[in-house]
């Protein structure tokens, strides 16, 4: 059986067994995606090859751009000023925080970037399993915020990662603050041109559609946004991100279904492919590395650690018996974690150590923040009950 019949079908297996698996160990199937990746990769199921590399980051732009799908900017300008305050703040001491850790320990600089990032793919997950609960709802509009920074910080990286410190570095810092103005102007301008035309919407996206004509202008949205950041020499993912900003921002009022068909689209076969080939370019024989587990072990301790320091901030808006489910929520930035980590390694700017460790720790995260939010939020489910009586 030649590589690609044999990738082909170990990737469609994985696909199909992940949420079968993910609902016996009750974990996301995120991770169950990433542990199948590297037991096959282990057999040698699943080899290098170029094709699952491209369509691998294609899955990851398109994470990227789910992610965008989070982020409504309407909501955004209208959250209080106190609640922004204090969001902007909860960054400040994350970065604060993982810099002493960084200085103290003697880590590489790229810890200072790693340790703060947010991400909140996962949390859908909690609201699905939750409901739209207080602390839930507090976690993601902070966690939009946190998200917004970390793919800023992304971008940062990533140039000077490419470039050095040094002419063209700043030369794509100043290009990217112009295509920040620029996407602003466009936003306003769009924003104008719909108040006033609000039928251009109905022509973009009819009501009556067999065509998918929604999907058409997302993905068109999706690719142009990629093109023009290749054009600039800008982080790819970051325009994918805005991608999805845009869709939910000025088309999700007018269809509502177009963010889950989106998601369903991603997350039945494109995104899934990006975790599995994660998995398979972890080797199972490091874990046996010395200190690889441990290195682990603390990277996910630290991760978790600053966040709960960093949601004491939030105690008077959500209570004392509440407030660390902030931090514990977002101590699952596995997406982001491992394109830095990626982003890093193939830059040889972590060693294939570090490389291992950061994807080992994500997997750590997820399961000890999940297992963690289940218990915790059963005896809050206890208390409130004891209160009502």
């Amino acid at each position: 059986m030649s590589e690609e019949i044999l990738i082909i079908c170990s990737i469609s297996l994985i696909i199909f067994i992940s949420p079968l698996v993910s609902r016996v160990l009750k974990l996301p199937t995120i991770t169950i995606e990433i542990i199948l990746g590297a037991i096959a990769a282990y057999f040698a199921f699943i080899v290098e090859h170029s094709i699952l590399e491209l369509v691998a980051e294609l899955g990851f732009l398109y994470l990227m751009f789910l992610a965008g799908l989070e982020v409504d900017l309407k909501k955004l300008v209208n959250i209080s000023g106190s609640l922004l305050r204090a969001s902007i703040f909860y960054n400040i001491v994350l970065f604060s925080l993982a810099t002493a850790i960084t200085l103290y320990f003697d880590l590489g600089k790229i810890f200072i970037i790693v340790l703060p990032l947010i991400s909140i793919g996962l949390l859908a997950a909690l609201k699905k399993e939750y409901g739209d609960v207080e602390w839930i709802k507090l976690s993601i509009t902070v966690g939009l915020i946190g998200e917004i920074v970390s793919i800023f910080a992304l971008t940062t990286v990533s140039a000077a990662l490419e470039f050095g410190i040094n002419f063209e570095f700043y030369k794509t810092m100043v290009l990217f603050v112009i295509f920040l103005i620029s996407m602003l102007f466009i936003y306003k301008l769009f924003h104008n041109i719909i108040w006033w035309y609000p039928e251009i919407k109905a022509v973009l996206m009819p009501e009556k559609d067999n065509q998918e004509q929604d999907i058409r202008v997302s993905m068109t949205i999706f690719f142009l946004m990629i093109a023009v950041m290749m054009y600039l020499h800008l982080e790819v993912a970051f325009g994918a991100f805005i991608a999805g900003t845009f869709i939910t921002t000025f088309f999700e009022e007018h269809n509502k279904q177009l963010p889950h068909k989106l998601e369903h689209f991603g997350f039945g076969w494109l995104v899934p492919i990006f975790f599995i080939y994660v998995g398979s370019s972890f080797e199972l024989e490091s874990i046996f590395h010395d200190g690889l587990v441990q290195h682990a072990l603390l990277i996910a301790l630290a991760m978790i650690l600053i966040r709960l320091v960093a949601s004491t901030l939030f105690i008077k808006t959500i209570g004392w018996n509440r407030f660390y489910m902030i931090g514990l929520s977002h101590s699952m930035p596995l997406t982001l974690l491992i394109a830095v980590a990626t982003l890093a390694y193939h830059n040889h700017s972590i060693t294939q150590f570090y490389y291992y460790a950061f994807i080992l720790a994500s997997i750590i995260e997820v399961l000890v923040v999940m297992i963690a939010i289940r218990a915790i939020s059963y005896f809050i489910k206890l208390d409130d009950i004891k209160k009502v009586k």
